[in-house]
């Protein structure tokens, strides 16, 4: 049996390898916590630790701990991504340059801004900014008026905290620091999730991103895609020149695009990590996990995937609220219910959460039809007993 060691690992990894039946035929060594639930982290005395537990091959699904994963399989000598290819995914700007070279068409206009510099895009507003180094569209925003800049600011912890395990990848601790301006874009947002392996690229599954109208936060995730199959190539062909580019191999990644009505599909960001969330949407479709796809690329081994387009829909549903609250209870977590609040705090200090909304729970629903799928997940959510109590108004 093989040994597979999990680093920082979240609640819904460690459901994932149980419900693939992983523990089966693998010796599965969850090492570390979610780092989203510590307040401080040394990473060179947990990579020292981590150098002690047995391990044919090790993963991390979270950008953080995924670059975790590639620096101590460095140091071992075990299958997997390089720590450089990751920082090439993570840094925006640099991921962005090597995206330009290998699908220019692809490529939205860019500009990094100097944390304390003038704003010169070469674009006007309106405009979209992000940090150069971020997740969950943290601190993302349109910009309509260029004073609204003076309003930005990084995700403090989250910042600090990657630019010291960056470092120990030969990353310059300042470059995990501002923000990359970009032209906005528009169009149906999907996630196309694949691997590389021996330097092929196979896509596993295009999912559509579906948010709360009028928001930019997201409600579901559907999948498969509605999108028609020659676009869905296009997307594969995008992302077959790309990753390559960045030097990624030995893992798992996924690329957002957004794809309009009329035109070339353009890159919102490429992860090197493997989606998680849309784990269980493919093991309820294709009887087979990603996670034991991705262990099979950490040991060094061929996933073979080769399970073709599913019969149902599957959905990933994220129950939010868009005002600040008291969090008093919380219901029950179900076998597929990720509950991300506790009881005893307010919404805005716990979770990771976007720049108009508070996530709850997510939950999962699978239907004959889009439709049918969707209304289920919408049912389960309303009788998720949550209790908020609101916020009073100073």
């Amino acid at each position: 049996m093989r040994d597979i060691l999990v680093l920082c690992p979240q609640e819904r990894d460690v459901k994932a390898v149980r419900a693939a039946g992983l523990e089966d035929r693998c010796r599965v060594h969850f090492h570390g916590s979610d780092l989203d639930q510590l307040e401080a982290f040394d990473p060179v005395a947990f990579l020292a630790e981590a150098e002690t537990v047995p391990a044919d091959g090790v993963v991390g699904t979270k950008d953080s701990s995924a670059l975790l994963a590639a620096l101590l399989a460095e140091r071992r000598g075990l299958p997997g991504p390089t720590p450089g290819a990751l920082i090439a995914c993570q840094h925006k700007p640099t991921s962005r340059a090597l995206q330009r070279r290998a699908a220019p068409e692809a490529t939205p206009r860019f500009a990094a801004l100097e944390p304390n510099g003038p704003l010169e895009p070469p674009f006007d507003v309106p405009f979209f900014v992000k940090p150069v180094v971020g997740r969950l569209s943290q601190n993302a925003y349109r910009i309509d008026d260029p004073r609204e800049l003076a309003g930005l600011h990084e995700i403090d912890r989250y910042t600090a905290r990657y630019a010291d395990i960056a470092a120990l990848a030969g990353a310059d601790p300042a470059d995990a620091h501002g923000f990359l301006a970009e032209e906005l874009l528009s169009g149906a947002e999907v996630t196309l999730e694949g691997y590389v392996h021996g330097g092929r690229v196979t896509t596993i599954g295009v999912t559509d991103s579906v948010k709360y109208p009028g928001t930019l936060s997201f409600e579901r995730f559907e999948y498969p895609s509605v999108l028609p199959d020659e676009v869905q190539a296009e997307l594969h062909d995008v992302a077959a020149r790309v990753v390559p580019a960045l030097g990624f191999d030995g893992g798992f990644f996924n690329v957002e695009f957004f794809v309009p009505a009329e035109g070339r599909a353009r890159i919102i960001e490429v992860n090197g990590r493997i989606a998680s969330q849309f784990a269980p949407l493919v093991k309820g479709l294709h009887g087979r996990s990603t996670y034991d796809a991705l262990f099979a690329l950490a040991a060094g081994e061929d996933p073979a995937w080769e399970a073709g387009r599913p019969h149902g829909v599957g959905v990933s549903y994220c129950l939010r609220v868009f005002e600040d609250a008291f969090v008093e209870a919380v219901p029950d977590a179900g076998p597929d219910v990720e509950l991300l609040v506790r009881p005893g705090l307010h919404l805005s200090d716990q979770g990771v959460n976007d720049a108009q909304s508070y996530r709850l729970a997510i939950l999962y629903g699978f239907g004959e039809t889009r439709e049918e799928a969707v209304r289920r997940c919408r049912e389960r959510a309303g009788a998720l007993g949550f209790r908020l109590a609101p916020v009073p108004v100073r």
